[in-house]
């Protein structure tokens, strides 16, 4: 094992020039070279002039040496999740450049070609740097905020390398999350730079790439949930499990079916990280062979449970004040028990709404597996709308009587314990809960579920590149409004656009349109028609393929070319 240094020390300190620190597409990167393109940013930050930035990148290495280049340059980064034109837009106001990735008509900062690395031989970085501002997943409303200063960067990074460093090894780290997250941030760029650990330079969004990364040596892998439970049995895990030095998981729940399939695929059950972007890292587990594992706090943090919350003090929050969770939990001896999420109220016709104990209610009763409950706002009231994915008597339900019966009986399941003005009046059944690249359902990705524009569809396959889904028309759509009065049909340009969007949901698009090509429409899509759409990606030439058929026989297809940086 390398020499594992502080992340104040990364660079004053710094390691031979020879030492890997980044497998990209063209090669492993070492550090000379990692500490010339942090001098090119830093001379680019300190060009622009000011003290916070926004910094996206899809590229961790890239990524990586933007953040130290900005550090040393006395800024603060901001992360935004991700590079959609709204989300960057919204930080104009916060920052004073952009680097990465830059709103409409900004021009985003790119490193200096000429950065100089003896001139970060310097003294280390101050542990009171306010280093970083990230934002809360969104998962539960709008995403917040949180600020952070280097020492409380510095000081998890130190207590991961005291936890794991020996049991993992001086291995590559593979990772199917961004670092965009905190969680990515940490276990993918900070610690494997302060440990000596190279990491991989590309994410690993399908498991058709995790096991192709393991295939060429051993690796430790960075994960979420959300990617843990979609595992294919089909695929040859047997043969790359000895290459899999390490397992992590953070970021929610790791569910029953999820740990099963890990222990038999893979051979080991992850290390499951609770804690939070306000939080940092609390505490730990691994379920090799209890289930019913506890979690144990880590060094340095305390945790204490009033009126079932779980509240927590630690040296990687900004105070040493209590700070008061989301989740309620019963303490044991060495850590605690979670107990679920605390229940979030919601006043609807005077009353208020556990929409918590909805969401419960509606798995315990049967027909779903998960259940999302959030507020939608039509005209002047606010109701209730549910995101499910049906279990196997759901599906049956739905396919026998329609989306109709399935959400009738849910309301019915419900209705005992809920006011009748409190039940949910929309419904959506998906294969899956959407996840954004930290894994988490954000509320805002849930809510363009109800997007009337937005056409309801079921994954029927999926892979790296293809899937096949089931899309309704539906009759009241808005497209079809004035298109044609007595005789309305689907404009083309809503069938391209249903494609890209529907892509966008299913592959990491690149942002940029660039043109159509064999472009066909052979039939009219008329209201109430039940579509195929299957939609294939080849990344290496940035064409999105669709074709759109129903019983009627083809409707239309094409390619779209789409180009410049994924977000």
């Amino acid at each position: 094992m390398a020499e594992p240094l502080a992340l104040e020390h990364l660079l004053a300190h710094g390691r031979p020039s020879r030492y890997p620190v980044a497998r990209c597409e063209d090669g492993m990167r070492d550090f000379g070279a990692f500490r010339a393109r942090v001098a090119g940013w830093r001379a680019a930050f300190a060009a622009h002039g000011g003290q916070r930035f926004a910094l996206f990148s899809e590229d961790t290495f890239d990524f990586a040496t933007a953040l130290l280049g900005a550090w040393h340059a006395g800024a603060c980064v901001y992360l935004p999740a991700d590079a959609r034109p709204a989300t960057l837009d919204a930080l104009k106001a916060h920052v004073d450049g952009f680097a990465g990735r830059a709103p409409q008509a900004m021009t985003a900062l790119t490193p200096l070609a000429d950065g100089d690395e003896s001139a970060l031989a310097l003294q280390p970085l101050p542990p009171s740097l306010a280093a970083l501002v990230v934002y809360t997943s969104g998962s539960s409303g709008e995403p917040t905020a949180i600020p952070k200063r280097l020492s409380q960067l510095s000081t998890e990074v130190a207590t991961l390398g005291a936890l794991f460093d020996a049991d993992v090894g001086d291995v590559p780290v593979l990772a199917t999350v961004s670092h965009q997250h905190i969680y990515g941030l940490l276990f993918r760029v900070l610690w494997p730079l302060t440990s000596g650990r190279p990491f991989d330079a590309n994410a690993l969004p399908y498991p058709e790439d995790i096991l192709a990364a393991l295939q060429t040596g051993p690796g430790l892998l960075v994960a979420s949930p959300a990617h843990l439970k979609r595992l294919p049995p089909t695929l040859d895990w047997a043969a790359v499990r000895g290459n899999l030095r390490g397992l992590f998981s953070s970021g929610g729940p790791l569910t029953p079916e999820a740990l099963e399939s890990c222990r038999d695929l893979l051979g080991r059950a992850p290390v499951e990280v609770y804690g939070s972007s306000e939080t940092g890292g609390v505490a730990w587990r691994r379920r090799d062979t209890d289930d019913t594992a506890s979690w144990r706090t880590m060094p340095g943090v305390e945790v204490r449970a009033d009126e079932d919350a779980l509240r927590v003090r630690s040296p990687h929050l900004p105070s040493d004040d209590w700070f008061t969770t989301e989740d309620r939990a019963r303490p044991v001896p060495g850590g605690f028990e979670l107990l679920g999420r605390r229940d979030r109220l919601l006043k609807l016709e005077e009353k208020r709404v556990s929409l918590s104990a909805m969401e419960r209610t509606l798995v315990a009763g049967g027909l779903l597996r998960e259940a999302r409950v959030l507020p939608l706002t039509e005209g002047h009231r606010v109701i209730l709308a549910v995101v499910g994915v049906p279990d196997a008597d759901g599906w049956r339900l739905q396919e026998a009587g329609g989306r109709r019966s399935l959400s009738q009986a849910l309301r019915e399941k419900l209705a005992p314990h809920f006011e009748s003005s409190a039940l949910p009046r929309r419904f959506r059944y998906l294969e899956a809960m959407p996840v954004n690249s930290q894994g988490k359902s954000t509320e805002a990705a849930l809510a363009a579920l109800f997007d009337p524009k937005r056409p309801p569809f079921r994954v029927l396959e999926r892979s790296a590149e293809r899937a096949l889904l089931e899309v309704e028309v539906p009759a009241n759509s808005p497209y079809f409004d004035g298109h044609f009065p007595g005789s309305p049909i689907l404009p083309g340009v809503v069938q391209l656009e249903w494609a890209l969007l529907l892509g966008r949901e299913h592959f990491a698009l690149p942002p940029d349109f660039l043109r159509l090509e064999t472009l066909k429409f052979q039939q009219v899509i008329a209201p109430g028609t039940k579509l195929t759409v299957e939609l294939t990606w080849a990344k290496e030439s940035g064409r999105l393929g669709f074709k759109l058929t129903s019983a009627a026989g083809s409707h239309a297809s094409g390619r779209i070319v789409l180009g410049g940086q994924a977000g």
